[in-house]
């Protein structure tokens, strides 16, 4: 266990969610295909059906201040998008 990050949470992944059943997180980047699909089907007692990956490498980023430039990085991670039987939905506000 421990694949699963954080569940996505915007406005876009909502709507693809509400029109297609489609569901993101953020996974560890060594995580493969099958254990994200065992894990999510363990966690939430659904059927997923399929499974796709995609990695986001860190920018570099910058920005003006009065004390002058300040210069960061965002982290790389991993997102899938999890798509499930039909039927089967996911609700991340239910233990709020």
């Amino acid at each position: 266990m421990g694949i699963i990050i954080k569940p996505l949470v915007t406005e876009k992944m909502t709507a693809v969610s509400d029109k297609f059943n489609k569901f993101g997180f953020i996974v560890r980047p060594d995580a493969n295909k099958l254990e994200i699909k065992s894990e999510i089907e363990a966690l939430y007692n659904v059927t997923v059906v399929d499974v796709n990956t995609m990695r986001y490498a860190g920018k570099n980023k910058s920005r003006y201040t009065k004390s002058g430039l300040i210069k960061g990085r965002t982290n790389a991670y991993k997102k899938a998008i999890v798509t499930l039987k039909a039927g089967d939905t996911i609700d991340f506000y239910r233990n709020i």
